[in-house]
């Protein structure tokens, strides 16, 4: 049995279990990212926020990103090895990490 998750479910399933892991913004592109995923490969996923939590990580800008990752100069560098998903109206960046 499947349960639709809406936005606003998906933001207060992250409040509840990890209220400081995303920012509102964040939660909003991950959500349209998941869901243009499973609308383009017909693959439904369940809502696991601790699983999400330990897959993707908020950055502000690229600046914080690159502090992480030494080795990487550009945002192309990023695209070759994980998936980037921009954070609406921000500078703000979710990868998947790797």
């Amino acid at each position: 049995m499947k349960q639709t998750v809406y936005l606003e479910d998906f933001i207060n399933a992250f409040k509840r279990v990890r209220p400081n892991q995303f920012s509102r913004e964040g939660l909003i592109s991950l959500y349209n990212y998941i869901i243009e995923y499973e609308n383009n490969t017909g693959e439904e996923l369940d809502l696991d926020v601790i699983a999400l939590c330990c897959d993707y990580s908020e950055y502000k800008n690229f600046q914080e990103l690159k502090k992480e990752y030494l080795d990487f100069e550009t945002l192309e560098d990023f695209q070759d090895k994980t998936i980037i998903i921009p954070i609406e109206n921000t500078q703000g960046l979710i990868i998947r990490q790797f």
